[in-house]
């Protein structure tokens, strides 16, 4: 028989706020093993008393019976000095060293919690019911090793039930640090327009009354504040438009449940999955049954999620209504609010009711927004049930700080092998939005026990997340954008090698001080060759053309036609006004405010316009989301470009689009024809590439693969080319997911 030895196992990852110590506690109360369980702020770390044999079946079960919220990134053991114990116990977490272990992110209830909501005394319809398999994390961490007095829970004194459950490692409460009841938990309060209502019950059953009236009503989540009304109520939805200043932008809803997510949308078994998942993000499904207009107008997709917090189910069954609008709860670039005495005064202007509770979010998270393109999640908001879980990269990133991109703001900072991408802050454009980033970063630092050594930012001399390097003296680095999405993609995948990158979107700047973004690069980590491109465009206006699109038609056809495009008499000119046409002309032949860009998004635009489908937009990139909603997905044909060395030109398909659209072409063949055009440019381009380098790995990032149309026939014709293709999945690949390529190739230039 073996002799029993002392071991240290050393457990890294997210293993942290999912139950993990009771987890090895019962697991080793299973084989009736001496030793001791404990957090550190670098991991968990286990001592056992037992034989060789019985320490390999012992890892073997941490790994397949983790809990179901952890991320077991090692497990790593070794003989240490001989210990005597009594039993098997938890040891009281502390902090050893900077090294930090992984921060769960929020998660969904689980279903024995919402049980317990049914059957137990002190948790009947009680809104905080949470375990150590569900509830806010990320929200309400302060600092590690992740225990109740570093949260903002540590106000809340247990009662003798709750310590109870806590203590008792056969609890499924077990060392959860949320836990509560409606005897010593958080309550929730409504704020009524001149009334003010403190019971639970009461509560929901005045916030189902004035949703099912056609009322609004504020709510605290998780991580902010979020309005709700009625979707098929086209008055009130379009009132919460007037009052939250967001004209266009598509609302997320909440469904009850699958049934009723199918009576408005498709999903299929990916998408299920994810709608399902602990994450519980906003997932794009394909319409089904519309709701009222102003939901998602011009757009043939809807952002849909489920339940994830108690609040969500005691208010679904009151409500005779199975899907609600839930929208940030903000006003339009403004970050989301989190604090009461705010929303009150705020929200208490948009909605007929704000409801608060008494526990502090102390880490904003907005909800995460996924899609499913071929067949794979691509996250394209990462935030709530995302962040901050890290990306594992391929070099030492440790202590970079990479501060982003100006739109879909996010940070990203270095621990080791480690890249921490923040949640989504938001457009750096506001200054309150600006406030949360340095707040945010700050926050980071110090749970993160990061110490900047070096500073990565964008190009863009007045982006303010490059002036933000300015706070510090240390070393930058500054990094082309299409050069940072392109990392981006080769960090998220792991590599470090020379690809052919395809990085499209609507701006960036570039080497010669243009706007680029439609960038083909053959580049590592370190640098880039600029191989390809489209061909540069004017932007009459500069800036405003993102807002109207009709003056990047009007452009285009200046370009091609000169002065007689006037005589084509296209539809979309008609209400635009003939003295600010003949302005835009006289200062694109003077280069008045009017830059040059080679951006794809302002292609799409002018192709929107063209087609009279979007001459003005009301949000950002809906333009192209109307182009793309359109689609006649049974039309193969497509239009001529040219090519001349790195140009690529998409004069051709412009005339041919002019002709089509006076001869009464339908528009929705008029767009799959000019998306497939893009498809077939960007992969004979990358063939070209290919045969002159011998390159056949290639990357795909930008904000306009977000284009379903695009990015499932792109990446499938490239494949089918024999071409290995890596694209973003659980990192966004519009500008959300910068910072990470910033990081990566600072680190590959510092080393």
């Amino acid at each position: 028989m073996s002799k029993k030895k002392s071991y240290r196992i050393d457990i890294k990852g997210l293993v942290q706020g999912v139950g993990f110590r009771p987890f090895i506690y019962r697991l080793a109360t299973r084989y009736k093993f001496e030793g001791s369980v404990e957090n550190r702020n670098d991991g968990v770390v286990v001592l056992l008393r037992c034989t060789g044999d019985e320490l390999s079946q012992f890892v073997d079960c941490i790994r397949e019976e983790a809990p179901p919220a952890s991320k077991i990134e090692s497990v790593t053991f070794d003989e240490t000095e001989s210990n005597s114990f009594d039993g098997f116990t938890i040891v009281k977490s502390r902090s050893v060293s900077d090294s930090i272990t992984d921060v769960s992110p929020d998660i969904a209830v689980c279903d024995d919690c919402l049980e317990d909501m049914k059957i137990q005394r002190n948790r009947i319809d009680y809104p905080f019911v949470n375990c150590t398999n569900c509830g806010p994390r990320f929200t309400i961490i302060k600092d590690l090793p992740y225990d109740r007095e570093k949260t903002t829970m540590k106000e809340f004194t247990m009662c003798e039930s709750c310590r109870r459950e806590y203590t008792d490692i056969n609890d499924r409460r077990f060392h959860a640090q949320p836990v509560a009841c409606a005897e010593c938990g958080p309550v929730y309060t409504l704020y009524g327009k001149g009334y003010k209502i403190t019971g639970q019950g009461r509560i929901i059953e005045e916030s189902a009354r004035l949703i099912e009236e056609g009322g609004i009503v504020a709510i605290k989540g998780l991580g902010g504040f979020f309005l709700a009304c009625d979707p098929f109520s086209e008055n009130t939805v379009r009132k919460l438009r007037e009052l939250k200043n967001r004209e266009g932008k598509p609302f997320a809803v909440m469904a009850r449940d699958m049934e009723a997510v199918r009576k408005i949308a498709y999903a299929d078994a990916a998408e299920e999955k994810l709608l399902l998942s602990l994450q519980r993000p906003i997932v794009l499904l394909r319409d089904r049954r519309k709701m009222a207009p102003s939901v998602n107008p011009g757009v043939d997709t809807t952002g849909v999620m489920l339940p994830y917090m108690p609040l969500h189910y005691l208010l679904f069954e009151r409500l005779n209504i199975d899907t609600i609008v839930l929208t940030s709860g903000n006003i339009t670039d403004e970050p989301i609010i989190t604090d009461n005495s705010g929303a009150v005064e705020i929200l208490g202007k948009v909605s007929d009711a704000v409801v608060t509770y008494n526990r502090d979010i102390h880490n904003r998270a907005d909800d995460s927004v996924v899609s499913v393109i071929n067949k794979r999640e691509r996250v394209f908001r990462r935030s709530r049930g995302y962040a901050p879980v890290p990306v594992k990269v391929p070099l030492d990133v440790e202590g970079v700080l990479a501060t982003g991109a100006e739109l879909s703001g996010c940070f990203c900072i270095g621990r080791g092998n480690q890249a921490i991408l923040s949640q989504h802050i938001g457009d750096l454009q506001n200054a309150g939005t600006f406030q949360f980033f340095t707040e945010t970063v700050e926050k980071y630092k110090k749970l993160f026990r990061v110490k900047p050594t070096h500073i990565v930012t964008d190009m863009h001399p007045d982006y303010l997340s490059t002036r933000y390097s300015d706070l510090y003296e240390l070393p930058v680095y500054r990094v082309q954008h299409h050069h940072a999405h392109i990392a981006s993609c080769m960090a998220e995948n792991g590599l470090d090698q020379k690809v052919i990158g395809v990085a499209m979107d609507g701006t960036g700047y570039g080497d010669d001080g243009r706007i680029w973004g439609s960038e083909f690069l053959v580049c590592n980590l370190e640098g880039y060759e600029r191989a390809a491109h489209f061909g540069y465009m004017p932007m009459p206006g500069g800036d405003k053309v993102t807002a109207e699109p009709w003056r990047m038609a009007l452009a285009l056809l200046y370009e091609i036609y000169g002065e007689s495009f006037t005589g084509l008499k296209l539809p979309f000119l008609r209400d635009i006004e003939t003295e600010k046409v003949k302005l835009l002309c006289r200062a694109i032949d003077q280069g008045i405010n009017t830059p040059l860009t080679s951006g794809s998004g302002r292609l799409f635009d002018a192709v929107s316009a063209l087609t009279g489908l979007c001459t003005e937009s009301r949000f950002h990139a809906e333009a192209p989301m109307r182009l793309e909603a359109v689609i006649d997905k049974n039309e193969t044909g497509m239009y001529r470009f040219g090519r001349n060395g790195k140009l690529i030109s998409f004069k051709p398909a412009i005339e041919m689009i002019v002709e089509d659209i006076k001869n009464g072409v339908p528009v929705s063949r008029i767009s799959a024809m000019f998306h497939n055009t893009v498809t077939k440019a960007v992969v004979d381009t990358v063939k070209s590439i290919s045969n002159r380098s011998g390159i056949t790995d290639v990357v795909l990032s930008g904000g306009t693969f977000q284009n379903r149309h695009l990015s499932v026939n792109t990446e499938r014709t490239l494949r089918d080319e024999g071409f290995r293709i890596y694209s973003h999945s659980s990192v966004p690949m519009n500008d959300g997911g910068i910072a990470l390529g910033q990081l990566i190739v600072g680190a590959a230039l510092r080393r």
